[in-house]
């Protein structure tokens, strides 16, 4: 009695051992389409992940400001200082300082062209803070979708098999072939949500620098149509 409990420990042992499943076992037994499927989307993650690293440390630089800046432009421009306000500008590297020494090459002619100027330069540093950042949204849409390719193809190759063989097809087989196929679902997804993640933060992060570009230019505006 004891050796036939022994022995039903011993297969259920080993029944769960053959149930244990890894990703490298589902991404490397998934056939040819599964890996390069699965390999495009790594390179996907990769490209988004650096994309989003790299502008999150620029935007980071971007947004540092010095809180005395604008009080020391302001002393310059009421002092008449107007090459030391651009020497401050050229020292300072952020898009602010590079709006307000657009504006000071402007001084002495109507606001509106100084504020079209502003504008044009601030629409330039938008363009650069906003580099590559489309990548990620485009990474966010494309990747489940590749993902579900994937899928879709490992079905179809599943039911070809079962189609063929005349449904002499194991069902073992069958049903492992198909849950192989759906990681390529799993792993578009899991790229989609990273890219899209990082996308929406980097946007958020982007809007608040362009808020205080804006807040500092209509603050340098104010400050050429007080009276010297």
């Amino acid at each position: 009695m004891i050796m036939f409990q022994d022995a039903d420990a011993q297969l259920g042992e080993i029944a769960s051992e053959e149930k244990t499943l890894s990703v490298i076992d589902l991404i490397f037994n998934g056939g040819t389409g599964s890996i390069v499927i699965i390999s495009v989307l790594f390179v996907m993650l990769a490209v988004a992940m650096y994309i989003y690293f790299e502008r999150l440390l620029a935007i980071k630089a971007a947004s540092k400001i010095d809180k005395n800046f604008m009080n020391q432009i302001r002393d310059h421009v009421m002092s008449g200082k107007l090459e030391a306000a651009k020497i401050l500008c050229a020292q300072t590297d952020s898009p602010v300082a590079r709006l307000t020494e657009k504006g000071i090459s402007r001084v002495g002619k109507p606001l509106d062209d100084i504020n079209t100027a502003i504008e044009n330069a601030g629409t330039l540093e938008v363009y650069k803070l906003e580099k590559n950042v489309s990548v990620l949204a485009t990474v966010a849409g494309a990747a489940p979708m590749i993902g579900f390719l994937g899928t879709v193809i490992g079905m179809i190759l599943a039911f070809h098999q079962m189609a063929t063989s005349g449904g002499q097809a194991e069902m073992g087989a069958l049903a492992s072939g198909i849950y192989t196929a759906m990681t390529t679902t799993v792993a578009g997804l899991v790229v989609g949500i990273i890219a899209y993640v990082g996308y929406n933060h980097l946007v958020n992060r982007t809007d608040k620098v362009i808020h205080k570009m804006e807040a500092n230019a209509v603050e340098f505006l104010d400050l050429l149509s007080e009276p010297i």
